[in-house]
């Protein structure tokens, strides 16, 4: 994202090269990429990149596009309204994760060395007066983010790059270290449906060349691991009584409401991860009986498949389809504490009446 921040750039021209020369030989990665899509964009500030003349470890004007907007502050924010003119660069990236159906992603930089999860910016609904902002999946996202840390040559000893900033395990909330506003991690988990964490991958922002092997090396089990955990939890398809494909259906795990409620694609595909346990599924097609589906979900990330859950609705026909509902791209968060605050008044006050009937009666 930051064209000063060259590592990850690199290593994934790496991971590029290392999939297609292993497919057909390595079974495991024959397996994954017979089982998995596997999208990857090895820059998405190129001009930043070009406009970094003098490397350096810390800091350079790369760091920003060519119209000096850092790109990770530029995406809507569910907690609070982003003045940010979006980016023709952000706009690319919004417009591809709306067309396509992705799961998991990880967006990498460089200056630190951690794995940070979602949610970057929050509020008291999320816990933030704790110093710590929750989301829902906010166990699954504990795990992908131990996932690459654990693989990783050094992450995980969690010494960070200093004495002075350490990571237990070598992860971080994000908002634990450090409050970030219109970031794409957060976006792409309420908007695009996508879980995504931050990887840091080196200390120096722009290293030597010549240690660019030994960043691959060290990165290398990581990758791999990571992209193995889009087969945690469950998947399927929400049919209509004709077997035919409903979109926009909401489909969540009983437990863990989205600000932004998880909808099927044009495929009328939903994917869910969850980490392996006991769900309720409830699938939902408005207008209509939800139905909910009490599934086991074990680890099949071996395996290279989630577990497989459809949902059919007789009583609706291919005449009767579900409307495109998308969420707006406004502090969604924002308006739930609101409503949370709305709602407290009136509960008191329909306290008090019941308490004033039952005396006067």
């Amino acid at each position: 994202m930051h064209g000063d921040e060259t590592v990850g750039r690199e290593i994934l021209l790496h991971l590029i090269d290392f999939l297609v020369t292993s497919y057909g030989r390595d079974p495991v990665i024959t397996r994954l990429l017979n089982n998995t899509r596997v999208h990857i964009m090895p820059t998405m500030n190129p001009d930043g990149f070009e406009a970094t003349k003098v490397p350096d470890c810390y800091y350079t004007r790369g760091r920003y596009n060519k119209n000096g907007e850092d790109l990770n502050r530029n995406f809507p924010d569910a907690f609070e309204n982003n003045s940010a003119s979006i980016q023709p660069e952000t706009q690319a990236v919004m417009d591809w994760i709306k067309n396509e159906t992705f799961v998991l992603s990880a967006n990498l930089h460089g200056g630190a060395l951690v794995a940070s999860y979602t949610f970057d910016n929050g509020n008291p609904v999320t816990g933030s007066l704790n110093g710590y902002s929750q989301s829902p999946d906010d166990d699954v996202f504990i795990h992908l983010a131990k996932t690459y840390s654990s693989n990783h040559a050094s992450m995980y000893k969690g010494s960070g790059c200093d004495n002075r900033q350490t990571f237990p395990g070598g992860i971080t909330n994000g908002y634990s270290w450090y409050q970030l506003e219109g970031g794409m991690q957060d976006y792409n988990y309420v908007w695009g449906q996508c879980f995504e964490i931050t990887l840091e991958l080196s200390c120096c922002k722009y290293p030597p060349a010549d240690q660019l092997e030994k960043f691959w090396r060290d990165n290398k089990a990581a990758l791999i691991e990571y992209i193995k955990q889009i087969h945690l939890g469950v998947k399927g398809q929400v049919t209509d009584k004709n077997g035919n494909p409903i979109p926009n259906a909401i489909v969540e795990a009983k437990g863990r409401p989205h600000v932004c409620p998880y909808r099927t694609n044009e495929q009328g595909e939903y994917f869910l991860l969850l980490l392996p346990g006991t769900y309720v599924i409830n699938a939902t097609v408005p207008g209509f009986k939800s139905m909910l589906k009490t599934v086991v979900i074990p680890d099949n990330t071996g395996n290279f498949s989630a577990l497989k859950q459809d949902f059919s609705f007789p009583e609706v026909s291919d005449k009767i389809r579900s409307r495109v509902a998308s969420c707006p791209k406004i502090p969604l968060y924002q308006e739930l504490t609101r409503a949370s605050a709305a709602v407290k008044p009136t509960v008191h006050i329909l306290v008090l009446m019941t308490v004033m009937l039952v005396i006067f009666k």
